[in-house]
């Protein structure tokens, strides 16, 4: 079982535009509202996939209500922490070329009882679990020591723990050597506040993370694919271009697609090119929508090991 713990999760609601001009009234072509929340997402594509997972997330509110309604109706076992406060809402304008908007409230701040509360659950659930995935940003007043914590208890109960969060919680989170991380080349160059124009700088910024305790890192690089850097080497997968409709989501299911090939022995470069079939095939979807098995083309991905370190991480694949 995979548990995932989103500690901000949203109601989420796409609106499909012809354009987006500012100051101007648009008329939608098509809205739809979704349980959305890093973690949130990553639990929807495993289940979608008959991987067992549990989704723990605080809710409150009639927000928090419609949003553990949602992931019932799609059959997820949700494990919700009760919230005084409204679980929060955000917006997600897209446009026909798949350029994305999107507007994020901050989320409620939780009580010092309630954050406890998410700590417990986790550890309770921990035991049973091969990975447990931290995702998304903290809610406003959290300790940005939350994940660290939380990985010293997943750590005690056995389990690998990967972590999905950018800024202070993901910089806290590393201190705690997590077998895992995903970020973006942008989140990796705020992480190590270095300059990532090529791989070659990608590859020793993630090296320096695994020499202080990171298991694996697994870079997400848009239309140029990803990398893995963990002890089988390093490796970069990358896909044919599709057409995008919406980019949301497709870290999460990156993510998830990495995980469900390791849940069944896959190498690094199988892991990872099943990690970039999933998020290729993510962008195709509308809204935050998760692929499904019939999604999912592994034979449109390449993956070579040691890729030149020459190559420009914008285009490369172009």
């Amino acid at each position: 079982m995979i548990v995932t713990l989103t500690p901000n999760p949203s109601l989420d609601r796409t609106i499909e535009l012809e354009a987006l001009t500012r100051g101007e009234v648009h008329r939608a072509v098509s809205t739809r509202v979704e349980a959305g929340g890093k973690g949130v997402n990553v639990s929807r594509c495993l289940a979608a996939h008959g991987v067992p997972t549990v989704a723990i997330l605080p809710a409150g509110g009639s927000e928090g209500a419609q949003l553990s309604s949602l992931l019932a109706d799609d059959g997820l076992q949700v494990s919700a922490v009760p919230l005084n406060s409204s679980t929060r809402s955000n917006v997600t304008l897209v446009e026909p070329d798949g350029t994305t908007t999107k507007i994020n409230e901050p989320g409620p701040e939780p009580t010092a009882a309630e954050v406890l509360a998410m700590t417990d659950r986790v550890g309770s659930l921990a035991g049973s679990s091969s990975w447990v995935v931290l995702s998304g940003s903290l809610p406003p007043g959290v300790p940005r020591r939350f994940y660290a914590d939380l990985i010293d208890v997943v750590h005690r109960h056995g389990a690998k723990v990967a972590v999905d969060s950018s800024g202070l919680a993901l910089a806290e989170a590393v201190t705690a050597r997590p077998d895992l991380i995903k970020p973006n080349d942008e989140e990796l160059a705020e992480l190590t506040g270095a300059e990532l124009l090529t791989w070659g700088d990608v590859v020793p910024q993630a090296e320096k993370l695994r020499a202080d305790g990171v298991g694996a890192v697994l870079v997400s690089l848009g239309g140029d694919g990803a990398l893995l850097i963990d002890d089988a080497g390093v490796h970069r997968a990358y896909a044919g271009p599709v057409e995008v409709r919406s980019t949301v989501a497709a870290g999460d299911s990156t993510l998830a697609g990495y995980l469900i090939a390791t849940e069944h022995g896959a190498t690094s470069a199988d892991a990872l090119r099943t990690a970039v079939a999933f998020g290729t095939a993510a962008v195709t979807l509308p809204g935050s929508g998760m692929p499904g098995p019939t999604d999912i083309f592994l034979d449109r991905v390449s993956v070579e090991e040691s890729p030149a370190l020459f190559h420009q991480l914008k285009g490369a694949s172009a």
